[in-house]
Parts: structure tokens; sequence; C-alpha cells
């Protein structure tokens, strides 16, 4: 029977995972699926309806509204809400960083605002529409708009545009600047204040082609009371120009000693500063690589019936409600329901189940399973957005969004930076105005202050690596959802596995041939291959790889019967293979005489005669050992929770070397399991594939899905091995240590420099070289901090 239930409390998609595996655990329950937002469970099966109603309770849902939720789970936020991810213009430093958050998140409806200053963009939760966000951003300053799927090659166009420019506008600059400075070293211009106040004119035009952009951005954020590098930039610059017309046109205000020109320095600040951004900008053009691999796995056609008859469409143009035609051997494409026919369907990647699964009019399919023997007409109930892959490629997006806690530190230091810099600059220069007659010290120290302090490796550091190494786990099969999962992964001690569908390979091969007459050896592994050559099912696949040698026959007759098995004529001889009640159900004799083993069996039979049994079964997969130890050498221990009978459980983690094992377990026992090591101090990982899984997963400190697995346990994960392979999980851990020991060193970096060279510039070494730091220098080494914070977070793609 289907049934519906009103349950109350259900806030995200991990409250429904919950609520789905607490009423599954009741006997009878065949599956359950559960909507947050609209309060409603349908169950599926021949169950005790008050043992259902018991479950949801007991796993902290209500059966009536306005009762109190006592879930463990916290409460989603993000219920009905939008989610965009915005490309936002004009950002420069860490303070940008901060006025845009700042922006979005004072926009009413807005339950979360995230930007990303490597990948120049912001990815918002809210309640409110776009344009609301948009006028937000543009009101502080800057410019914001949609970006889409299809923006990502224009995207990358505009990048390459933008280093482009940057690196002319670098080159226009520092040329400029070098023959002024060539002239302070050998003096070859003319000495007439005419002369040089052309220069100043000269000066003025490239300062605005190549650092014009500074000083708009310094303007707007004047207007909206905030300061920022463009504020540094263009205060620093802007003053060197000024003091030194001043020195052209009022000689006598200052100073012998003071009357210095700065026009060089000026425009070496503005040439070093543009080349750190066109490095930037080529590091940004590096970090989408690996979200567009995911795109370019997007499923391409699908088959649609209309009342015109079939067409075959992009799979983007298929809504709810479609029926789409899918044929043995396709996959199927969407979310939906099965109209009319019957089939047999591989659904291993849905529920870690490797055996096929028979399936008739009114059974629901999943986008990913293969239809295996019988074509079928389903009609659509998710596409789209709501498809798996569609879920992975947001996922990745909203990943390099994100924050880790550690970035905490860099926004509340960005928010007090800059005015910091601006009232030390001040300092530095009434300090030399007293120490020291005239001007050109005291200019000299507060130019070199406001430069070398510019925050841009400090807005940097950290979205840096983050973008840089989810887009490279992508890239390699490893998909991480949220950068908090990394910093977390970087700290397990205890993983945690299921069995079937993750150690075990997910696919089922042939383990033993029973045979009737040890003559028939020969004969049956031709009748086998001969049969099977014909079928798309998975257990075909198992035994022509078991008879690989043998060599098919032709096949007259032959005929697929769902969910039975197979026949056909062979060299004029009826043969049938398939299940043991396929089989009897031919007429065959011969299987009486043959005790059957437990697992899964597969008949082959000629002329009405039994001539063997194949045993198959779901097997270690291949590369599971080798996962487990390396996993084991990163000093962390292993242990296996499985649903399955004790000594199934125990062989395998023989196999891979598991230091504990338990089987028998229920999903809330797993559960049970993993927070009672939480408890002890450990922080533990968990890898599964299955429905059962997903209760471990949402409790686990970082949840491991393989991709194989069913929807909902990957939405209850935190990393995705979109391979499918366990090598994934060591290599997830590494890149997680990787990415925050990157993130560390970027964050030693850029306060590094700060730290060492604002004192430097401000005077600290004139004492002793009875010189002040150069302003040109300080924006060179302003640079350089930039380069060295994108070159080191450029390093994860390289790193094995």
């Amino acid at each position: 029977m289907i049934k519906h239930i009103d349950v109350y409390g259900m806030t995200c998609t991990k409250c429904e995972v919950r609520v789905q595996s607490a009423v599954l655990n009741a006997q009878g329950v065949r599956s359950a699926k559960a909507d947050h937002a609209s309060n409603r469970l349908e169950l599926e099966g021949e169950f005790d309806v008050q043992a259902v109603l018991d479950a949801i309770v007991a796993a902290g849902y209500s059966l009536t509204p306005d009762t109190p939720q006592t879930s463990k789970q916290t409460p989603s936020t993000h219920s009905d809400s939008n989610r965009y991810l915005l490309d936002v213009s004009g950002m420069s430093c860490a303070s940008c960083v901060k006025t845009v958050e700042s922006a979005l998140r004072g926009v009413a409806g807005v339950q979360s605002a995230s930007i990303n200053y490597a990948d120049s963009s912001a990815f918002v939760v809210t309640r409110g529409d776009l344009n609301s966000l948009t006028t937000a951003v543009e009101a502080a300053g800057y410019g914001a708009a949609l970006r889409t799927d299809q923006d990502l090659s224009s995207r990358d166009r505009a990048i390459s545009r933008q280093l482009y420019s940057a690196a002319m506008k670098s080159i226009l600059a520092l040329s400029f600047a070098s023959v002024l400075m060539l002239d302070m070293r050998l003096g070859f211009l003319p000495d007439e204040s005419s002369f040089w106040l052309g220069v100043s004119a000269l000066v003025f035009i490239v300062m605005a082609i190549t650092g014009g952009r500074y000083f708009q951005g310094a303007f707007t954020a004047l207007r909206q009371g905030q300061t920022t590098m463009d504020t540094l930039i263009s205060l620093g610059t802007g003053t060197a120009w000024v003091y030194s017309v001043l020195v052209i046109l009022l000689p006598t205000l200052f100073p012998l000693e003071s009357r210095h020109l700065f026009f060089e320095a000026a425009l070496f600040v503005i040439g070093f500063v543009n080349l750190g951004k066109s490095l930037e900008e080529y590091a940004r053009g590096k970090t989408s690589l690996g979200l567009q691999r995911l795109m370019d796995l997007q499923p391409p056609m699908a088959t649609r019936v209309t009342a015109q008859g079939e067409e075959v469409v992009p799979v983007e143009l298929l809504r709810i409600g479609d029926k789409i035609r899918i044929r043995p051997g396709e996959t199927v494409a969407v979310d939906g329901m099965i109209e009319s026919g019957r089939s047999a369907f591989d659904e291993h990647m849905l529920s870690g189940e490797v055996m096929p699964i028979e399936k008739v009019g009114g059974d629901l399919v999943t986008g990913g399973t293969i239809n295996l023997d019988g074509a079928v007409i389903v009609r659509a109930t998710q596409v789209g957005a709501a498809t798996v892959l569609a879920r992975m490629i947001e996922a990745v997006k909203e990943a390099q969004n994100s924050k880790p806690k550690i970035a905490i530190l860099t926004d509340q230091i960005a928010a007090v930076f800059v005015p910091l810099v601006i009232l030390l600059a001040f300092m530095a220069l009434a300090a030399w105005l007293w120490i020291v007659p005239g001007y050109s010290h005291a200019l000299t120290a507060f130019m070199s202050v406001l430069i070398i302090a510019c925050p841009c490796a400090l807005g940097l550091a950290i979205p840096m690596s983050i973008t840089v190494g989810v887009g490279r786990g992508a890239a390699s099969g490893v998909l991480i959802k949220n950068s908090d999962a990394l910093q977390r992964a970087s700290k397990i001690d205890t993983l945690v596995l299921d069995k079937t569908g993750t150690l075990t390979a997910g696919r089922p091969t042939v383990t033993n041939l029973l045979l009737a007459d040890e003559r028939d050896t020969a004969r049956i592994g031709v009748i086998a291959r001969s049969l099977e050559a014909m079928s798309l099912h998975p257990l075909a696949r198992a035994i022509n790889e078991y008879f690989a040698d043998a060599v098919p026959m032709d096949v007259s007759n032959f005929e697929t019967l769902p969910g039975g098995g197979v026949r056909g004529d062979i060299d004029g001889v009826p043969c049938v293979l398939g299940s043991p009640e396929f089989v009897r159900g031919e007429g065959c004799v011969g299987l009486e005489d043959i005790a059957l083993p437990d697992g899964t069996l597969v008949c082959v039979a000629s002329n009405q005669r039994l001539l063997g049994i194949l045993v198959l079964a779901d097997e270690l997969r291949a590369e599971a050992a080798e996962a487990m130890a390396q996993v084991h050498n990163m000093g962390i221990r292993i242990l296996m929770l499985s649903g399955d009978r004790s000594s199934a459980v125990a062989s395998i983690a023989e196999k891979v070397g598991a230091d504990e094992h338990y089987g028998g377990l229920s999903p809330a026992e797993k559960q049970a399991h993993i927070e009672q090591l939480q408890r002890s101090g450990h922080k533990v990982a968990m890898v599964g594939d299955g429905i059962n899984d997903s209760l471990a997963l949402s409790s686990a400190d970082v949840g491991f899905a393989m991709a194989d697995g069913v929807d909902i346990a990957i939405d209850s994960a935190d990393i995705a091995l979109l391979s499918g392979s366990l090598l994934g999980v060591p290599k997830a851990i590494l890149l997680s240590r990787q990415v925050i020991a990157n993130i560390k060193q970027n964050l030693v970096a850029a306060f590094g420099y700060n730290v060492l060279l604002i004192p430097i510039a401000a005077g600290a070494l004139y004492p002793w070289t009875d010189k002040l730091m150069d302003p040109a220098f300080a924006g060179l080494a302003m640079a350089a901090s930039s380069v060295t914070v994108v070159a080191n977070a450029l390093r994860l793609r390289f790193m094995s």
C-alpha cells in the first residue's frame, strides 16, 4: 500500500534523512520519501501504521503542527530560499569583500552571504529576489550580475581581457616611471619649470589611464564611509603627484632638502599594483577548470513521447510530467515513475544493492540508473536542477564560495585594517615632520606605509586556496561541498566505513560454478556466453567475463523475460539461462540433485536438462585494501559498521585491515556508535553509499558518499567521491590537509609582509642606514605579497 503521513518539525534535507531512516527500520516499509517543504511523508509497503508513527516521534518529529521539535538536528534557516551566485566587479582587497558582504547581509530576507575575492563572486541565500541584491551591491559602489553556467566561457574571455589590460597598464606605468628614474640618475631632461609642468600633466594622464580605477574606487568607498585598498593607493600616489606639482609651482614653500619630485614613485606604485593584479587575473582563470569538467558530464539527450509521436530532445528541455521512453541499455535521464512496461534496473548506484531490481508500472526510477532488459515509459517527477549532477555542480559553486572557520579572523582584521594603516601613515608623517626639518622624509614615509600595507594578499590568502583546492578536488573526482568540511577532514583520526557498495565492488562477479556433470564444463561456457552476449543485464556482464575464453555461437529465437532470464536456440537445441524458479518453470530437471548454496544463483540448462549453476556475489573493491592502507599510513584508525551479517563483515574487515568491525547494525545503531566515538574526543569521518548510511553520514564530523550511491546519501555527506573509488578517501583527506596548510602559509605570508615591512616603511631602519624606503619599492613589495600568495595557492594544482 501507499500512504501519506503529515510530519511536522522537518526543516531541511537532513531532517528528511532522519525521518526516512527512522521509518525504513519499521517492518514492511519498502520505500519512504519525506518532503520538509510540504511536511509530507510518502510510504510504500505492507506495514503497521502505528509502528511507523512511533518511529517518527522517536526520531524527534511531530504528527501535529505547532509542536516543538526535539530532534538534535540543527534547524535550517535556508528552507524555501533562493540561492544566487553573483559576479561582483570592482573589488580590490579584503576591505572590499567586507563592504560587499555587509551590503548583501543588510538586504531584507538575506540569510547568508559569502564573498570569494579570488573568484570575484558572491554566493547568497535569501528569501528575497535577485534585483534587491544587485541594487545593494551597486549602492555600495560595486557591480553585480547573476552568474550562470553559460557564463563560464564568456567569463574566461573577460578574465583574459582583464589580464591583458592590467599587463598593458603595468607596462605603460613602469616604462614611463623608468624614464623618470633614469633622469634622476643621469639628468638628461631639462630643468625648466615649464617642462616639468608638462611632465606633471603627462604623468597625470598616465595615472588616469593606468590607475584611474583606484581613484574611482576610493571615491566610491569615501561616499559609503568605507576605506579600501583603493583608498591607500589613491591617497599615496595622489599625495605624491600633488606634492610634486607644488614643488614645481611654489618651490619656496619647501626647504631646499625637501624639493624632490615623486612622479616616478607614483607611477612605479601603480605599475607594480597592476602587475600584481594581472597575476591575480591569471590565477582566477585557472580556478574554474574543475567546475567546467563537471559541467561537461551533463546528460545529453532523451526520447520524449508526445501525442504527435517521439522526439529526441536535450535533457534541459524536459519538464516535470513529460513522458520519456527508456530503451534497454539506456541510462534514466530523470527521476520519474513508470507509466507502462516492465524491466529490471541496475540500481547499485541508488542503494548499494548489486542485484537488479524488477520494476513495473507505478514503480519509481531514479536518474542515473540503467534500464537493463525491457522498454518502459517514465513520467518525469524531477528534472533540471533537481538531478544529481546539477546538485553536484551547485555544491562545487557553494564550496568555492564558502568560508572555513579560520576565515573569521581574517574578516575581523579586514574590518579595521585599512583605517589602522591610514592612522599609522599619518603618525609616521607627524613623527618625521618633528624629527627631520622639511617635508621630504615625512612624505616618503607616509607614502611607503600607505602603499606597502595594501591588504590585497590578505584578501587572497584564504579564498585562493579554497578555490584552487576545491577545483582540483572536483577535477580529480572528489566533490567537496563546503570549506568547513575541508578544515574538519584535515583533523579526522577515525574512519568509519559501511560494507555493501562501499568496501565491496558494487557489482556482481561469478565466485563459483557447480556442475551437474563434469563432462558439461566446456558446453556450459559456450551456452552461457552465447545467451548472455545478447543481454545488457549486469549479471550477463559478470557471466561473460567469467567465460571470456568461450566462443559464442549464433542464437535463434532469442527472448528475454524481464526478472526471470533468457532463452534461445543454439544449434537447434533449446537453451535457457536464469534464476532457479525460471528454469524450473521452463520444465528443466536436475535442480533437485544439487544442494543450492547461499548467494545469487544463475542456472544454465540445455534441452530441459540442468548443466550447472553459477554463484554470483559482490566482492571486495579492487582498490579497497590499498586505499585503507593509505588511510592507516596517515595515522587514522579504521572501523567497519555494517548491517550485513557479522561473518561477512569479519571477512571483509580482515582483507582491508580494519581495526574494529561490527555487523548486524541498524542505521540508528551506526549513528549511536559514531556519536559515542565523538563523545570520546575522536574526529570521525564516515564513508557510505545508501539510504541506510545517510543518518551516520550526517552525524559524522565529515561524511564521504560514494558517487554511485543514492542521492540522499550524497545530500547528507560533506564530500562525494565522483570517481566511485575508495582511493578518493585518502586523496580527499590529503587534499584537505594540503589546503589547510596552504591557507596557513598564505596567512603567514600576508601578515608577515605587513608586520615586517610597515615598521621599515615608517623608517625603523633609518638610524642604521640613513635611508627611508622608496615608495616605488613599497609598491613592488606590496605586489610581491600578492604574487607570493597567488603562487603558493596555485601550487595546490600540482600537488599529488
